[in-house]
């Protein structure tokens, strides 16, 4: 794309349909994503040319990763009940169009990443969703499409996913298993979602109720080394941010605060490397959307502070 994003204003993406609509009461948090959108705007992350807006992913690159039948069943709201049960939202053609848009949205990040340096999605991160079937809230693996996109054009050749949600990134992984060419890193709540566990390249299961400090620490005794060892072209981030002590479906016990320098470390050991960063914003499922928009925010604004820097 020929817009320039000088810093500090890193490219953000984002679409209204990211926003599906959804049954009254349903307990995943879907107006975070506009609400996020609005937060932004109103701080002046995304800079005096505001979002791009990406488009809806094609279908071609969505059988690059899933099979064909179920990439068929969710389009054309043809889904199997037990399939619409395990992914946990309802086979609509909104449910549909944002999983589309939110894929077109990685994808588009990752282009941003790899032309700018760092770029970030307002959504993205369904890493539950493996090649035949979704789960968790998650309908397709928006990070396993851009990667393997990317990679059928030549774009990048070695791919390090850094998913720090408090959720393993089962999905990803079962992808991606025996594939060198994409290295999956997974950093989670060991009793957690999902009850079995898929092998990622490199798995740290965290105990009930760690804070920051350890956190951290876990996290900086690993990072820096698998960045020089994987030496990727790209890096997908997922910075959920359920591992915060007052999310719903998280068991880790980390602050605002916290979060904030986890991001800051993220993005700051790729840009310090020259590593094109990718960041997707995962999960997050604060009952208060406001507050949760404003942590979600927190992978934005550590893009705009890591440009400055």
């Amino acid at each position: 794309m020929a817009t320039p994003y000088p810093p500090p204003f890193p490219p953000i993406v984002h679409h209204p349909a990211f926003r599906a609509e959804m049954p009254a009461g349903h307990r995943f948090p879907m107006d975070k994503f506009s609400r996020l959108a609005a937060v932004l705007e109103a701080e002046g992350v995304a800079g005096p040319d505001g979002f791009i807006r990406p488009e809806p992913i094609d279908l071609d690159s969505l059988l690059l990763v899933h099979d064909a039948a179920y990439v068929r069943g969710v389009v054309e709201l043809s889904l199997p009940a037990d399939v619409v049960r395990r992914i946990g939202m309802p086979n609509t053609e909104s449910v549909a169009a944002r999983a589309r848009a939110a894929t077109g949205g990685t994808l588009a990040a990752a282009r941003l990443a790899l032309e700018h340096g760092i770029a970030c999605n307002t959504a993205g991160g369904s890493h539950h969703a493996q090649a035949d079937t979704g789960a968790g809230f998650c309908v397709f693996n928006d990070v396993a499409v851009a990667a393997r996109r990317l990679q059928a054009e030549g774009a990048v050749r070695q791919v390090l996913v850094v998913d720090l949600d408090v959720h393993q990134g089962d999905g990803t992984a079962r992808i991606f298993e025996g594939d060198p060419s994409v290295f999956t890193f997974s950093m989670h709540a060991e009793k957690n979602f999902p009850a079995r566990k898929a092998v990622s390249d490199l798995d740290i299961d965290l105990p009930d109720g760690m804070g920051d400090e350890a956190y951290l620490k876990a996290l900086s005794g690993v990072l820096p080394e698998l960045l020089a060892r994987v030496a990727p072209d790209l890096v997908f981030f997922n910075a959920g941010v359920d591992p915060h002590a007052d999310d719903r479906l998280g068991r880790l016990s980390l602050s605002d605060e916290g979060l904030a320098r986890r991001e800051a470390f993220v993005l700051g050991s790729c840009l310090e490397r020259e590593i094109p960063v990718a960041g997707v914003i995962g999960g997050g499922y604060d009952a208060d959307i406001d507050r949760l928009a404003h942590r979600h925010a927190l992978l934005h604004r550590a893009a705009r502070e890591a440009l400055r820097a």
